[in-house]
């Protein structure tokens, strides 16, 4: 360890924010780094600890904590302070595919199970990952790298979201031939279409895509398996089939009214939203300016709606949540290093603040009735939610709060209220079994979805993290490779 002392001599400094009424005229990223100096500091922090909770990825309290992708975190750490960047990035890869991605999107499990932020801030290990890669990229030492030999095997890979990515590099590297199948125009799944660009630039999956194709890995993008392409076709031509085809089914709003124009789901609008500011169309087909915007759902997705319609212009916006609101500070029944419940006021939140005065989070409410006038939504009736312990079921359930109905202005709703599964088709097309949360099925504690078929990813396990989606399509990619080959050395 570089500095013993790193941790009391230096303050936790994050990456810069451009101030919120400035950021919203344009959808481009608005964190700049930390100079190399400072970064180094930040390096220093790290306490390398006996046992690095930062790098478990363990349950704690029925949450996980700590990185799931197990990254060597203090030996990268070590490297930034001592100026060896290069060898920062080697440790960097050894576990993790994209850093460029989960340096920027992640919510950091790793810091929620620093030790150092037991007592006092954690380290800034997504922004010290972030650098890493970015300083990689900048002082060219990551360049294609194609496997040297090829085994004769042949893989296909439905879906380039982030596991279907990560599954594809790993088994381009082991040297099976990979071709991606993608419906969309462009690869990037969740990545390219799913996540706004003021969160991850677009520019940043392009290069990520561009350097897998001068490895190798061949992407057929605009086909979509089980209507463009069969299911026996693929499993005719390739020795593995590998679904990463997310879990991209919306949870609809079972409320009167439903069938009234000017409802949308979250992931449609922001994807054509997405496709209006990279160009790939002239214009999005829904629009939030001038209106009274409605987002039902209080997670990311809702947050990203909400930053994504204020920079649209809209008149005002509203974000119901039907949990309560967490406290704002660690209760004593969620210790560290267990994921700490806390509120946390994202950078949507923030812009609605500076913008309208006030967050627009309204805890404990759902949608009762959608109010149309000449066949658009022009209101909205919600209704307060308490919670009852439900003895049969085990667990606090909601119930309308009698007399509390509001109603609130709205020319746009957008329902941002979680995801039920991957969609029918993808599945039925290989005539997988589906969970009752509408994933695909596959062995137990594996990846193996019955003979040359396999899953990863949201369509596996449900929808989740970008890292967990990374850190499956690796565990997905070294069991196709032992299905091949008999062994893996991956």
């Amino acid at each position: 360890m570089g500095k013993i002392t790193g941790f009391m001599d230096y303050d936790r400094t994050e990456n810069l924010s451009v101030p919120p009424k400035e950021r919203i005229k344009s959808f481009s990223e608005f964190h700049p780094m930390l100079d190399k100096e400072q970064r180094r500091r930040q390096g220093a922090r790290c306490m390398n600890c006996g046992v690095p909770f930062c790098q478990s990825g363990t349950e704690f309290g029925g949450m996980v904590s700590g990185c799931p992708l197990h990254n060597l975190i203090p030996e990268w750490n070590d490297e930034i302070y001592n100026g060896n960047w290069k060898q920062a990035l080697l440790r960097l890869l050894k576990t993790n595919n994209f850093p460029e991605f989960t340096g920027r999107v992640c919510p950091a499990l790793c810091e929620a199970a620093c030790t150092c932020g037991l007592d006092c801030s954690p380290v800034t290990v997504r922004e010290n990952e972030l650098a890493i890669i970015e300083e990689g990229y900048a002082e060219g030492l990551i360049s294609p790298a194609p496997p040297e030999s090829r085994s004769g095997k042949k893989v296909a890979v439905i879906g380039s979201g982030p596991a279907g990515l990560a599954a594809a590099d790993m088994l381009n590297k082991r040297g099976h031939s990979v071709t991606v199948f993608e419906r969309d125009k462009k690869p990037g799944g969740l990545l390219m279409y799913g996540i706004p660009n003021m969160k991850l630039d677009k520019s940043i999956v392009s290069r990520r895509i561009r350097l897998m194709t001068a490895e190798g890995v061949e992407f057929k993008t605009g086909t979509d398996v089980g209507k463009d392409i069969t299911a026996e076709e693929l499993e005719k031509e390739f020795d593995a089939v590998v679904l990463c085809c997310g879990a991209k089914k919306p949870r609809d709003l079972a409320a009167d009214g439903r069938d009234t124009e000017g409802i949308y789901f979250a992931v449609d609008f922001l994807s054509d939203v997405t496709r209006e500011v990279t160009g790939e169309i002239k214009k999005a087909a829904v629009s939030a300016r001038g209106k009274d915007v409605i987002v039902v759902g209080g997670g990311d997705t809702g947050n990203d709606c909400v930053g994504t319609c204020i920079r649209q212009g809209c008149k005002s916006v509203i974000q119901l949540e039907m949990m309560p609101k967490l406290p704002d500070s660690r209760g004593e029944n969620n210790p560290w290093p267990q994921w700490p419940r806390v509120c946390k006021t994202d950078y949507g939140q923030q812009e609605a603040i500076a913008v309208f005065g006030n967050d627009p989070r309204i805890y404990k409410t759902t949608v009762k009735e959608f109010i149309s006038e000449k066949g658009s939504i022009s209101a909205v009736k919600t209704v307060d939610l308490e919670f009852v312990k439900d003895k049969k079921a085990g667990r606090m359930t909601p119930h309308e709060v009698e007399g509390s109905e509001k109603v609130l202005p709205c020319g746009l709703l957008l329902i941002a209220a979680g995801f039920v599964g991957c969609e029918d088709y993808s599945a039925d097309a290989f005539k997988l079994k589906k969970t009752q949360r509408g994933c695909i099925t596959t062995d137990d504690g594996r990846y193996s979805a019955g003979g040359k078929l396999f899953a990863a990813g949201d369509c596996r396990r449900g929808q989740s993290l970008v890292v967990w989606a990374i850190a499956e399509g690796r565990a997905c990619a070294k069991e196709v490779d032992e299905y091949l080959m008999g062994y893996s050395n991956m």
